[in-house]
């Protein structure tokens, strides 16, 4: 993976403040590749800035120096092969870093606490979200049996869970740990919390407590701090909005567009639970069709504000596309885990709630006939 990480764009610069900095030596071997050259870059906020290049020797070997490394460790980035290996480095440090043929899949790191402590969770993470991407992109093949795209989904979702379980199970472990920090940033496909939006902000105060007794005087320290008070503050804000009638939500469409459910108040609303992982949803859809064209240039007309509870991107966007679902579609791709399920207090899929042009909650779970009727009296 050799993308900038959420964690490198949002720490500060590591400035190291007048503390007593020395040299750093990296050395090691990389092999099965045809690259030639090994980068080292210094982590900042929104770039990477290059500090020392070498050419492997003709057995793979390489060795890197920089100077005025600060006590306290900091990101940097051993590249090759355009892949990223992310090392915490404090000054005197002097590390081995091999690897032989996948960079990131099969590193090994010593001389550094961290940038071990960091290896270990680094490794599991990126297999597991490359585990991911394959399992998606055989729903892009297409002409899947729907046995085959449910046992794709079944196999999707154990993964994702796995990692997630993992990643939070590290972050705990190692809570004093700068390697924690990282951790705390990084997000699999399609993800935009850690774990559950605004309770987050517990893992953040849990590793902020433990890292500011080891690092007191670490930049990352006042990084956690910031997020921590920002998280607080986004909190304070949306308990202060106006209440509507019912639970807000602001989901994604596929195209990463955030939309609130509030911004079709003064319609009729149909929010719709469904799952295209359940492999059902042809049948109650085309039913929704109907009854969408039949309303939706009704005196007061109807829209469909429809969640899926997936974590397939892929499976869910094949599903909107092929069913070509006219209204509007989100997904925050948590699944079981997506926090609209506790807001509504859903406990089996399908489930509906319609709201009516006030913003009231009128009807629950009505389908077929009996919504059609419900409908009919509400959108004139």
């Amino acid at each position: 993976m050799n993308k900038i990480t959420l964690f490198t764009a949002l720490v500060a610069a590591v400035l190291l403040c007048g503390c007593q900095s020395s040299k750093v030596r990296i050395s090691g071997r990389f092999v099965g590749s045809d690259a030639t050259m090994v980068y080292l870059e210094e982590a900042s906020v929104l770039s990477q800035k290059l500090v020392d290049s070498v050419k492997l020797d003709q057995d793979g070997n390489y060795r890197l120096e920089v100077d005025e490394v600060g006590k306290t460790p900091s990101l940097y980035n051993l590249v090759y092969n355009g892949d990223r290996i992310p090392l915490l480095i404090a000054g005197g440090d002097r590390l081995t870093v091999n690897a032989v043929g996948a960079v990131v899949r099969n590193y090994t790191v010593e001389g550094s606490e961290e940038s071990e402590l960091l290896g270990s969770f680094y490794r599991s993470f990126v297999i597991g979200a490359q585990n991911l991407e394959h399992i998606a992109r055989k729903f892009g093949r297409g002409n899947l049996s729907e046995e085959e795209n449910r046992k794709l989904a079944e196999e999707y979702t154990r993964e994702y869970y796995r990692v997630r379980r993992e990643q939070l199970q590290f972050i705990i472990t190692n809570k004093s740990s700068l390697a924690a920090v990282y951790a705390l940033y990084q997000r699999l496909p399609g993800d935009r919390f850690l774990f559950n939006g605004d309770s987050d902000v517990v893992y953040f105060r849990t590793v902020a407590e433990a890292v500011g007794e080891r690092y007191p005087s670490s930049p990352y320290l006042q990084s956690l701090l910031a997020e921590i008070s920002r998280m607080d503050n986004r909190i304070k804000l949306t308990s202060e909005i106006k209440e509507t009638k019912y639970p807000e939500l602001e989901m994604t469409d596929m195209f990463g567009k955030k939309i609130l459910l509030s911004s079709l108040q003064g319609k009729v609303v149909l929010l719709d639970f469904w799952s295209a992982e359940l492999g059902n949803s042809n049948v109650l859809n085309a039913e929704l069709k109907d009854l969408y064209k039949k309303y939706a240039d009704a005196a007061t007309p109807l829209e469909i504000y429809q969640v899926a509870i997936d974590t397939s991107k892929a499976l869910w966007i094949n599903a909107v596309q092929e069913q070509q679902l006219p209204w509007v579609s989100v997904s925050d791709l948590r699944g079981r885990l997506s926090p609209a399920l506790g807001l509504y207090n859903v406990q089996k899929l399908p489930a509906n709630f319609l709201i009516d042009k006030t913003g009231t909650i009128v009807a629950r779970d009505l389908y077929g006939k009996t919504l059609d009727a419900k409908l009919e009296e509400l959108t004139r």
